[in-house]
């Protein structure tokens, strides 16, 4: 260590130049890299939607609509025209109307009402379109024209571009307004105006070096785009923090700043290390997910954690000597106090809160594990484009959702019966087959493929199902299954493609992911403070504290009655404990220094004035970036991460101040008895 602390010191200049050629770069790769705003793409591969997707793009040139289009006050003849004007677009592959499920030279009264008012009511048409991949954003913009300022365009591709159009300027946002805020807070707890330049430099180079290296994975999930620069931001801040404090530690003890950065670097690395340690784990437990939006999110968060600590070993120690003399020159007086008495305001609350851990504990576990969730996108804002026209096109024709079935090919009188049946089904508005559309008295052979096409293929007949459910929920996933027993009447082998059928399989992969990524979360932390500790009681006392924290977090939505996205509740699970056990270990840590010279209230009290005011700071920092999160995205997923951190880490802080030094109070003697070296 010695050696490598000299090498820094000496090649400090170096080292910066190295570190500013890594960010340019970094920055350039950044605009390369691509970014997925299809949830359905991070499903695994062996899930029959994501199956049945794989095989109708390879037997069928069109694909299941993904574009809900409503021109308003037109009639038949110019919902037609404006038909022909979007079909010839080069943008959209294929589109779907009344005249393809019913027969437009019979008077429309004289017709299934169901039918024809999927497609046709009050004087408004709706269309069906499949808009061509990489030409979602030209497509949508297109038929705006088309339709006109009365027209309407809502679902798949209207959700993809609207979160695409939100996503830069919300992640520019949130950044302008989580960086003066740690600026502030920074400003507040140290004594140099420069100091929080260097944290955010340190921290800053390591982001935008994260964010350039995932070039090598080709392109990352939006969610990942938007959630993971801040929150590295924020759970690293602690790195640069005490590496800079022990700094101006052992500038009192030495005179010469090249010798106290050496201590200070020496000092630091075993601390800092086992703070980004538990962190790596927390976040290296999402890789375990098979929804890979989990691998996704949790592979750049720990390659992020690995980044800071090698940016705050190497790049701050450098930048740091190469401007001390400016840090001399712009010193305040500090701002925050010491909190030097904290312990005993405090310890008049450690009976109370441990009273109400024990009555919330049970309750909390069992809420959480019975919270509501949301697979999807959940409600648009009324207020957005998006919003507006989802609730045009629902207020005219009722909620609308395609479902695509795939079955093999060979016998129409079977796709027949099997067609009236679904068309029975109550949430089944219409169905568009080759039986329903043709009938079975005309061979497919005598019709061209321009007719055929969009209903055989080689091996499959397809089906279209106009319903009239909600992208997901209850009913939505049993009506699913239920479509899927009638099919399972009359074929072995089919196919559901659709964004509820890909929900579906969203819900069922999820909950298996649930317990595996909690579990190993949870060992993975756990380990790493038996190996920082080397003790067997402090894990449990550690991991507790921080368990019971997001078990109330997350048991707010089911005693409040509302709904959170699945990823926010498996994210938070593993994010939560991953960063904020590092304020019960740096309080411990205090406890047990403190506890080898004096009795344990007394050791209790020293810790928490050395350790208060750190952890107030960090989790200002994070539950800030956090709320921010949570009120300047548009995107329900971002949303819940924001609104979950930002409240967890408020109560994992509370515990960690109030709860843990009860605990390690009253089972002091088993702690001593349990952990190696402690000597009390």
């Amino acid at each position: 260590m010695d050696k490598f602390a000299r090498t820094i010191i000496n090649n400090r200049k170096k080292i910066i130049v190295l570190f500013v050629i890594f960010s340019l770069i970094s920055v350039v790769l950044t605009l390369i890299v691509d970014v997925n705003y299809n949830i359905a793409d991070y499903l695994p591969q062996k899930t029959e939607s994501t199956t049945g997707i794989k095989v109708m793009n390879q037997e069928f040139t069109q694909s299941i609509p993904n574009t809900n289009v409503m021109a308003a006050d037109i009639s038949v003849m110019e919902a037609l025209g404006i038909k022909k004007q979007i079909a010839a677009l080069e943008s959209v592959i294929e589109i779907l109307w009344l005249d393809d499920a019913a027969d437009l030279k019979i008077p429309l009264e004289m017709q299934d009402q169901d039918t024809v008012e999927s497609f046709y009511k009050d004087d408004s048409a709706l269309f069906s379109v499949t808009i061509k991949k990489g030409a979602e954003a030209e497509g949508i913009e297109e038929i705006r024209k088309i339709v006109g300022p009365e027209g309407a365009i809502s679902g798949e591709i209207a959700n993809e571009i609207d979160m695409q159009n939100a996503a830069v300027n919300e992640v520019a946002l949130a950044t302008a307004i989580v960086l003066p805020a740690i600026v502030i807070i920074l400003i507040l707890s140290t004594t140099s105006w420069i100091e929080p330049l260097l944290f955010l430099s340190a921290i800053g180079v390591a982001v935008i070096v994260n964010m350039g290296t995932n070039i090598i994975f080709g392109e990352i999930s939006y969610i990942t785009n938007s959630v993971s620069p801040i929150l590295q931001l924020a759970v690293s801040m602690d790195y640069a923090i005490f590496l800079l404090h022990s700094f101006g530690d052992f500038r009192k003890k030495y005179d010469d700043v090249e010798e106290a950065m050496f201590h200070a670097i020496k000092a630091s690395v075993t601390t800092v290390a086992a703070s980004a340690m538990t962190t790596l784990f927390g976040f290296l437990a999402l890789v375990f997910m098979e929804f890979r939006i989990g691998p996704d999110l949790g592979i750049n968060l720990a390659k992020g954690i690995v980044l800071s600590f090698v940016s705050v070993m190497v790049f701050l120690p450098a930048l740091t000597l190469s401007l001390y003399k400016l840090l001399d020159k712009t010193t305040h007086r500090r701002f925050m106090p010491e909190f030097r008495n904290i312990g005993k305001y405090v310890s008049k609350l450690f009976i109370p809160v441990t009273i109400l851990v024990i009555i919330m504990i049970v309750p909390s576990f069992l809420g959480q594990g019975k919270t509501n969730f949301i697979y999807g996108q959940g409600e648009h804002d009324p207020n957005r484009e998006l919003g507006r026209s989802n609730i045009a096109i629902i207020e005219t024709f009722g909620q609308t959702n395609i479902l695509a079935v795939l079955v093999p090919k060979g016998d129409v009188v079977k796709e027949r019966n099997l067609t009236e049946q679904l068309e029975n089904h109550p949430h089944v508005k219409s169905v568009v087959s080759y039986a329903s559309s043709v009938g079975t008295e005309i061979p497919a052979d005598f019709l061209g493929d321009d007719i055929t096409s969009q209903f055989y293929s080689d091996n499959y007949s397809r089906m279209i199902l106009y319903t009239d459910l909600a992208d997901e929920g209850e009913t939505t996933f049993r009506s699913v299954d239920e479509i899927n027993t009638i099919i399972g009447q009359y074929y072995d082998e089919s196919y559901m493609v659709g964004q509820s059928a890909t929900l579906s399989d969203i819900k069922r992969v999820v909950e298996v992911d649930n317990s595996r990524v909690n579990l190993i979360a949870i060992v993975a932390v756990f380990l790493a403070v038996l190996f920082a500790f080397k003790s067997l009681s402090l894990p449990v006392i550690l991991v507790l504290t921080i368990e019971v924290a997001i078990w109330i977090n997350l048991s707010f939505p089911y005693f409040t009655g509302t709904s959170i996205n699945y990823v926010g509740y498996l994210v938070l699970n593993t994010v939560q404990l991953g960063a904020t056990i590092d304020y019960a270990i740096l309080l411990t840590d205090n406890y047990l220094q403190k506890r080898k010279i004096m009795p344990a209230k007394d050791a209790i009290h020293e810790a928490l004035a050395v350790a208060f005011r750190s952890i107030l700071v960090s989790a200002s920092i994070l539950s800030f970036a956090g709320f921010t999160l949570y009120l300047t995205s548009s995107n329900n997923i971002v949303v819940d991460i924001g609104l979950l951190l930002g409240r967890g880490t408020l109560i994992s802080m509370f515990l960690v101040i109030c709860f843990l030094p009860a605990m390690l109070v009253t089972f002091d003697k088993l702690i001593n008895k349990t952990s190696k070296g402690a000597d009390f």
